[in-house]
């Protein structure tokens, strides 16, 4: 969900009781932007592992795959079986 829908959910009632609800959702909105629509605040708070910049992303990826390229996945053997009833 976006800020400015957000808004509207949750400072309905603020925004219904202002002289200027257009004005007020604005500023609203530019404040919940601030505080909460922030991946750097997200990270912060432990939310997120890490902000990736646009322009590092793709190296990033390549890391990501050529690591995952010689990952051998070993599925433990079943230890019961599937009995009809």
């Amino acid at each position: 969900m976006g800020p400015k829908g957000a808004v509207e959910i949750i400072f309905k009632k603020d925004i219904a009781d202002s002289k200027d609800p257009e004005g007020e959702v604005a500023k609203m909105t530019e404040d919940y932007r601030d505080k909460f629509a922030n991946p750097f605040i997200a990270a912060g708070r432990g939310y997120l592992d890490d902000v990736i910049q646009p322009k590092a992303t793709r190296p990033r990826l390549i890391r990501a795959f050529e690591m995952l390229e010689t990952k051998k996945d070993t599925n433990p053997l079943k230890k019961h079986g599937n009995i009809p009833l």
